[in-house]
């Protein structure tokens, strides 16, 4: 994903030409929309855009005007991770949500540990047995007054039951009660894998960008 400073777009060059170098052979590079700069730095080094490529839809809403938590079913329960047995559960359950081993104990322990990580902003839902069956990370950046959810998953065997929504709701609240005045999320926006942005556009999330993905021309 390429980014720059648009304060400073003649980076986008410097930046591409240090990633070609790091990678020895050809990129895939998503790009937002709403930067030309970049898509102009892209083209100039002969990259290409694809049309049938998953994209991102970019999405935001205010702080103002929140939803109420909704109430969940019977016995689960919205909560910060509070041991070393949350942070197994909350790994797993991202395994299970995302069908992916990434995310190791050991992994999501040392995220815990990285700035600008606060634990009042990854929420887990835990079930009536106690297991963490749903969860909603988000990061707020103080200085602008913005939080991201990154990532929100729910285990499939507890799905449909509202518990996304309502620890998305509940990390919205968090962020407001910390000053913040925007929340961005990140879904995908195409056909194929519609569900998490409906969600989102049904609490008031709006799509304000989407991305494009390039390919470099193979050096091999």
């Amino acid at each position: 994903m390429l980014q720059v400073d648009p304060r400073h777009p003649e980076l986008g060059d410097e930046v591409l030409a240090w990633a070609e170098q790091t990678a020895g052979g050809a990129l895939t590079v998503g790009v937002a929309e709403t930067e030309p700069h970049l898509v102009d730095a892209l083209e100039r080094r002969g990259y290409t855009r694809t049309v049938d490529r998953p994209f991102m839809a970019c999405l935001d809403r205010p702080l103002t005007g929140l939803p109420d938590i909704p109430r969940l079913p019977d016995g689960y329960t919205i909560r910060a991770q509070q041991d070393h047995t949350d942070v197994v559960g909350r790994a797993a359950a991202h395994r299970a949500a995302f069908g992916s081993v990434r995310i190791t104990t050991e992994r999501h322990a040392l995220m815990r540990n990285a700035f600008p990580y606060r634990p009042e902003f990854d929420l887990i839902v835990a079930s009536p047995t106690g297991d963490v069956v749903a969860y909603c990370q988000g990061w707020y950046d103080h200085a602008n007054g913005i939080g991201a959810f990154e990532p929100v998953g729910t285990h499939p065997g507890h799905r449909c039951l509202g518990l996304a929504r309502a620890v998305c709701t509940t990390v919205l609240h968090a962020f407001d009660r910390a000053g913040g005045h925007r929340a961005v999320v990140y879904s995908r926006g195409d056909a194929d894998y519609p569900v998490p942005k409906r969600l989102y556009e049904s609490m008031g999330f709006t799509t304000y960008t989407r991305t494009h993905t390039y390919i470099g021309q193979s050096t091999g």
